[in-house]
């Protein structure tokens, strides 16, 4: 199996737990219930990813 190449970019569609926690400044389990709230949970097969958009569009209407 081949190792998956990562490029970074700031343009993210989709994010992974360890990323969504380091954008949002949180832990796991924060991160899952923000994103949960939000309905931006993706899930294919046994992957999950979390849409950005929609936890962006969450977090400014929640805010204050």
């Amino acid at each position: 199996m081949n190792k998956t190449k990562h490029e970074e970019t700031n343009d993210l569609i989709a994010a992974d737990i360890a990323k969504l926690s380091a954008m949002l400044s949180c832990g796991h389990a924060t991160a899952r219930k923000i994103a949960d709230e939000a309905n931006a949970t993706i899930k294919i097969n046994r992957r999950v990813l979390f849409n950005v958009e929609k936890i962006k569009k969450y977090i400014d209407n929640i805010s204050i």
